[in-house]
């Protein structure tokens, strides 16, 4: 057989297309060449492919080989084509099961002895092959748990070409080799870490309102001076937010896959990001020449985006955010590649009041200039700020050990089941909808669907619209608000008072 073919998957962001890689060995001067769109990572295949072929006893053909990477139109990167190519190749030759060879998808980098290294992104490209009907798939060992957590496709994790040759009827006699571990242990996530909403003292408004948050999956500022405890509540935030389905967990693993981390297993806990303040658009975004990895946005996709001292960062990247808070969704264009990662995440900012941190607290000098006061604060742009649910102004805590109660304090767990109870009546409420969370609601179905408030209800909205208090994107996030509490309240109607208080988280505005 002078020709021979299999599949491989061309990654874009988390979207993935099945590649036809075929091989065919003509009589012309001897050669190895591989067209269709390869980037420079696959273009280098050729001599990583020759040296583990011949290092494995199995040495390419020496005649003019030919490899196409199909279809020719479509863009390819990485080195995660080594092992169809060279499959591909020996099969010009090899008396291998044509018909097996060719259904089956083949990822995995070789290194120069033939073994198999793991790659990122093994979970998605998985996952986009079985949605394209593959029924096998062949992966490196190092990458076996995170391609097993994909139903419905039969997945083999090979440690040298040797198993991936055998796989496909070839008797091949060549020793064993250990398998190549992963480059980097699972990391345990920061949102798993035993924070206590009990152990914050003094901040009894703030903390209800990290429960409507939680509660609605509303975004959220904090704004306070130094030793306030913003990011100690931010920082338990992720505690009382429920667990994540089957569906959000699977993304969160393809993303944290794309980002080079080992999977080995679907977390339930939301994913916590919190990049420093020095952050660029790109941390922030994702990018990449042409491989567009995801940044700190996708990552945080189905749980927390927490931006510290908010007010250190640079206005363009947190004018970044602007777009992925209102679609949901962040699409990054290169010359060179496309690629569009989630981005429902909850988004909390913390910033101080000034540089120094002083402005406004009572017993506080404020040492800086007013223009100084204006630029810091000037950093959260308006449209940015448009987009925030609950702002919430802190002051500092004045009691070092709390004089209440132990029994009414609020706990993690407690407020855990607040938050459960509370999105339960919110899906039962959104029943027959494409929605189960009031911030995924949109405004023109909260003002104007079955469950509009009526004019009486609305009165304090309607009069914070007018005197130009309120955008109309801020009016449709204050009804979002009010229906968080009164789910909270167990309420199946709104009625004034939750639309005043919801009035009150979004800047302080008066309900009259």
């Amino acid at each position: 057989m002078t020709t021979a073919r299999t599949l491989s998957v061309a990654l874009a962001g988390l979207e993935g297309s099945v590649v036809e890689v075929e091989a065919d060995l003509s009589n012309s001067t001897p050669g190895f060449r591989i067209i269709g769109l390869p980037d420079k990572a696959i273009g280098e295949a050729t001599q990583r492919v020759a040296n583990a072929c011949a290092n494995r006893g199995m040495p390419l053909p020496r005649r003019r080989l030919t490899v196409n990477l199909s279809p020719a139109s479509l863009p390819k990167q990485g080195s995660g084509f080594d092992v169809a190519i060279a499959v591909a190749a020996l099969g010009t030759e090899l008396s291998l099961d044509a018909a097996r060879v060719a259904s089956t998808v083949h990822i995995g980098e070789l290194g120069l002895d033939g073994r198999l290294r793991p790659l990122p992104g093994v979970l998605p490209a998985v996952l986009s092959a079985a949605r394209a009907g593959v029924a096998r798939v062949v992966v490196p060992y190092a990458n076996r748990a995170e391609a097993e957590l994909v139903t419905g496709i039969e997945v083999h994790a090979a440690v040298c070409l040797a198993d991936v040759l055998r796989l496909h009827g070839a008797a091949v006699d060549a020793p064993d080799l250990d398998p190549v571990p992963a480059v980097d242990p699972p990391r345990p996530s920061a949102a798993a870490e035993a924070l206590d909403l009990a152990d914050v003292i003094g901040q009894p408004e703030a903390v209800e309102a990290l429960v409507v948050a939680a509660a609605g999956g509303h975004h959220l500022l904090l704004s306070g001076p130094p030793g306030a405890g913003k990011t100690m509540l931010a920082r338990r935030l992720p505690g009382i937010l429920p667990p994540l389905d089957d569906e959000a967990a699977l993304t969160a693993a393809c993303v944290r896959s794309l980002s080079g981390e080992a999977v080995i297993g679907l977390h339930r806990e939301p994913p916590w990001e919190a990049p420093h303040h020095s952050a660029s658009v790109g941390a922030l975004v994702g990018g990449g020449s042409r491989v567009v990895r995801p940044g700190a946005i996708a990552r945080a996709s189905g749980g927390v985006l927490f931006l510290d001292e908010a007010g250190e960062f640079a206005a363009s990247a947190l004018d970044a955010l602007r777009q992925p808070l209102e679609t949901g969704r962040i699409h990054i264009h290169r010359a060179a590649a496309h690629a569009a990662y989630p981005a429902r995440f909850q988004l909390v900012l913390a910033t101080n009041p000034c540089p120094c941190g002083q402005y406004g607290v009572p017993g506080g000098a404020c040492v800086c200039a007013p223009q100084a006061i204006r630029r810091y604060l000037a950093r959260l742009s308006g449209p940015l700020l448009d987009r925030i649910d609950i702002e919430l102004a802190l002051r500092r805590v004045s009691v070092a050990h709390r004089e209440s109660s132990p029994a009414v304090t609020e706990t993690t767990a407690g407020a855990r089941r607040r938050v459960l109870e509370a999105r339960r009546c919110t899906a039962e409420r959104l029943r027959g909808t494409p929605w189960t969370r009031n911030a995924d609601v949109p405004g023109t179905w909260l003002r104007q669907g079955p469950q509009a408030p009526p004019p009486s209800v609305r009165r304090p909205l309607d009069a914070a619209l007018s005197r130009g208090a309120l955008t109309l994107r801020g009016y449709d996030r204050v009804l979002r608000v009010a229906w968080t509490l009164a789910d909270i309240a167990g309420r199946a109607a709104l009625d004034l008072g939750d639309v005043g208080r919801a009035l009150f988280l979004k800047r302080g505005v008066a309900t009259l």
